[in-house]
């Protein structure tokens, strides 16, 4: 279900329609005077002036709304939080947003915004979680040091006669919740991957863990599952096959259907819309989960949007940005970009296998290698590429880069990607062909939407070592950049989604 609102009043009953444009305002009034179920409005940038005033005059004329966003320490939480609270600062509610002082230290910039204040706590890893550090301690500092900083926020901000109206916190923060009810404060799930995701979780735990694993036999990726509303799943295809590894996510993601199921009326905003994932939203019918997305910047669908610009934050540095000069110079949609987030770490087997397909290629690429000093592992001489010289004579690689700007590049013919879903849902706004390349957790499950629901790009597929030769990569990126039938398949998806997806953003539905 998308947020629009005669959507909202078939399935929650809650307003009244009376109009297709005045409804969406009115219902948005509601939802700040009652907070009965918080989801907010589309972008004010393209929505008419006096509409914007009638909601700004609606929440002045209350007690204004003060909202806790509460977040895990990593950009691909940091940066969908941010865009919701952009949201919410545009109507003249309060933000505080809140996450621990690591990654407050690495950001680039500190988001700024008038209406916005932003709340670090230390987690007692101030300089972030290192590779052998015990992540068991690590979650119970961040559990319970976060529960003391939220709660005395709360108390203080009471005294000062300004009291939190709601709290949102997004994916691992569900102990927020015991906080909230503790201070008799509402509260919203912002689930930050797609709605098809949420749905795998919630049927493991509610009655599918016996199917699960009687046939996501993980010997035999041939084998499938068919769950209520959803594509056949094959094994590679489910969050759960790389979270046996991280056994601690899966923990908590139990917790928090635990803290959902036991809530009367569960609040659950999903960063997706109602054409992309519409049966996923609907799929289970204990909870209502409302697609307010896609959350991510628009600034480059309109450049005077100063608060989108300002919303936006990194927490690893580009040395330069000669990147978009060298993107200049090459031609219309010729570039592969290759980037696998701000998590992953790719074996040095299949760091080669890439930068010999990108020889193989011929075509020019740009791709981002973090320092491995980023992610806390030493630099050694033996992980250095072996062709890096004769790769540099076709493309550029670079520590990092702005991923919005080169993605709207018109240069950009193709993105090979980790399926971060931030990542997924910037390269539906800009248009570009997408190579899937899942590592892990929900990126496998948004591999087989990309490849087999949207259309919109193809995935690569492993060896039975688990590595992606050059020839497969090779053989995706012919699929995607050629204008056979195939290549001019995938590209009439890449429009048609863009559109959605714009339309979605712009206008808060689906044209």
């Amino acid at each position: 279900m998308n947020f629009f609102p005669h959507k909202i009043q078939k399935k929650l009953g809650i307003f009244k329609f009376v109009g297709p444009n005045v409804t969406l305002f009115q219902c948005f009034s509601s939802f700040i005077k009652t907070l009965r179920f918080p989801f907010f409005t589309p972008n004010p940038t393209f929505v008419k002036k006096d509409q914007v005033n009638y909601l700004r005059a609606t929440v002045t004329t209350m007690s204004q709304p003060y909202f806790l966003l509460v977040t895990f320490p990593a950009q691909g939480h940091i940066n969908p939080t941010l865009q919701f609270a952009k949201h919410l600062i545009r109507i003249g509610v309060r933000v505080t947003f809140i996450t621990c002082i690591s990654a407050r230290r690495r950001m680039s910039k500190v988001p700024t915004a008038q209406g916005l204040t932003f709340l670090p706590f230390s987690d007692g890893y101030d300089d972030g979680f290192q590779p052998g550090d015990d992540i068991d301690h690590y979650l119970s500092e961040f559990r319970r040091r976060g529960k003391e900083a939220i709660s005395e926020f709360i108390t203080s901000s009471e005294n000062e006669g300004k009291p939190v109206t709601c709290i949102v916190y997004t994916l691992f923060i569900h102990w927020a919740s015991e906080v909230a009810r503790k201070h008799h404060i509402p509260t919203a799930l912002l689930w930050i991957q797609p709605a098809t995701v949420f749905d795998i979780y919630y049927f493991y735990f509610n009655g599918y863990e016996t199917t699960f694993k009687a046939q996501a036999d993980e010997t035999n990726p041939q084998r499938s599952i068919k769950l209520p509303g959803l594509p056949l799943l094959a094994t590679r295809d489910l969050p759960l096959t790389a979270l046996n590894v991280y056994r601690w996510a899966l923990s908590l993601i139990q917790e928090k259907m635990d803290v959902l199921a036991d809530e009367s009326n569960p609040k659950i905003l999903v960063n997706t819309f109602d054409a992309l994932e519409h049966e996923a939203l609907n799929a289970i019918e204990n909870f209502n989960m409302v697609g307010i997305g896609p959350l991510i910047p628009f600034s480059f669908l309109n450049s005077n949007d100063s608060l989108d610009n300002s919303l936006r934050t990194d927490l690893f540095q580009s040395d330069s940005k000669d990147y978009l000069q060298w993107l200049d110079s090459k031609p219309k949609s010729a570039v592969v970009y290759v980037s696998f987030g701000s998590i992953a770490v790719l074996t040095k087997q299949q760091v080669e296998e890439i930068a010999r397909a990108l020889i193989s290629s011929r075509r020019p690429f740009l791709w981002v290698v973090r320092n491995r000093k980023d992610g806390g592992y030493e630099e050694k001489e033996e992980d250095k590429l072996t062709c890096r010289e004769e790769l540099e004579q076709f493309g550029m690689v670079v520590p990092w880069c702005s991923q919005v700007e080169v993605l709207f590049h018109p240069s950009l013919g193709c993105f090979v990607t980790h399926c971060g879903w931030n990542s997924t849902l910037e390269s539906m706004v800009a248009g570009v062909p997408v190579v899937a390349f899942p590592q892990w957790s929900d990126q496998g499950t948004t591999a087989k939407l990309i490849e087999d629901v949207w259309g919109n790009g193809v995935r690569v597929s492993a060896n039975e070592e688990g590595i992606v030769e050059r020839d497969e990569i090779v053989r995706c990126l012919d699929l995607v950049m050629m204008d056979d039938e195939k290549g001019m398949e995938v590209k009439k998806n890449v429009e048609k989604w863009k559109g959605l997806v714009t339309g979605a953003a712009i206008h808060g539905y689906e044209p």
